[in-house]
């Protein structure tokens, strides 16, 4: 089981604020004294390994024993559960406390349902067919021929921040993008992390993420948040204990495990 690794000199601390965090989440729970977690049927790599998020194995199992250990809650305390994206994020009552499937938090979704402060900012990533020999550095990126979709953020980024030597393709959809890294037309994409990888795993044969800029060189990135039922009083918890985590470093070096070295896919520099 994967367990969260507290500083020795952030122990004390720590220690005292799951104790405050446990008292906040005494009579919140579905199940007093039980922490109720649910995420995707099936819930796919690197988000969680294997299908198994009781495992801890995986980007958001981490995520989500880390932030139930600094809430008070044992190992045993905490009960999974599955659910459909769209099944989640429907309005009314929940059968868990919160669910992690990727949410994008949006204003709209807001209105009927509960979102934590964001626990993962998704960066842009590059998809290449193939990658064999490619260099993944900046000035690497300069040679390749791009498509891109008009209407997105990966635009400015590969015009301003990638500017490569061969005036980039325009189109209108990432499907047809996908379409044209198939046909040989284009050699590399921008999409957010999250998409580039089940495009690759799934879509793209031979699909490669060469490698991820820094969330912060993403114009409006797309922030991930713990979806919970309308006014859940467990929010305020949620939001102390990732606050916590963010904090000490704990979530960075999270992602850093899972999505940065499991998955292979470097920062861009």
């Amino acid at each position: 089981m994967w367990k969260l690794l507290i500083p020795a000199a952030l122990g004390t601390v720590l220690a005292a604020s799951g104790v405050a965090a446990q008292s906040c989440a005494d009579g919140k729970t579905l199940t007093e004294g039980k922490l109720t977690i649910a995420t995707g049927n099936p819930a796919y790599y690197p988000w969680a390994i294997d299908d198994t998020p009781e495992s801890g194995l995986g980007f958001e199992p981490a995520v989500a024993y880390a932030v139930a250990q600094v809430m008070g809650f044992e190992e045993s305390d905490v009960v999974w559960t599955r659910t459909s994206f769209d099944q989640a994020i429907q309005p009314g009552a929940k059968d868990f406390d919160f669910n992690m499937q990727q949410f994008s938090i949006t204003a709209e979704r807001d209105k009927v349902v509960d979102f934590s402060e964001p626990y993962y900012t998704a960066p842009m990533a590059v998809l290449v067919r193939g990658g064999e020999g490619l260099d993944p550095s900046l000035e690497g990126l300069k040679a390749l021929k791009w498509g891109v979709v008009a209407s997105t953020t990966a635009l400015p980024v590969v015009m301003e921040t990638i500017a490569p030597s061969d005036s980039p393709l325009v189109y209108d959809d990432n499907a047809n993008v996908v379409e044209a890294m198939k046909a040989g037309q284009v050699d590399a994409a921008l999409f957010d992390l999250p998409t580039a990888l089940y495009l690759s795993a799934v879509v793209l044969e031979g699909g490669k993420v060469l490698g991820q800029f820094a969330p912060d060189e993403t114009a409006n990135p797309d922030h991930f948040g713990m979806l919970m039922t309308e006014g859940n009083p467990l929010k305020e918890c949620v939001d102390a204990a990732l606050a916590i985590l963010n904090e000490d470093g704990s979530l960075a070096g999270i992602e850093a495990e899972w999505l940065q070295e499991a998955t292979g896919v470097p920062l861009i520099k």
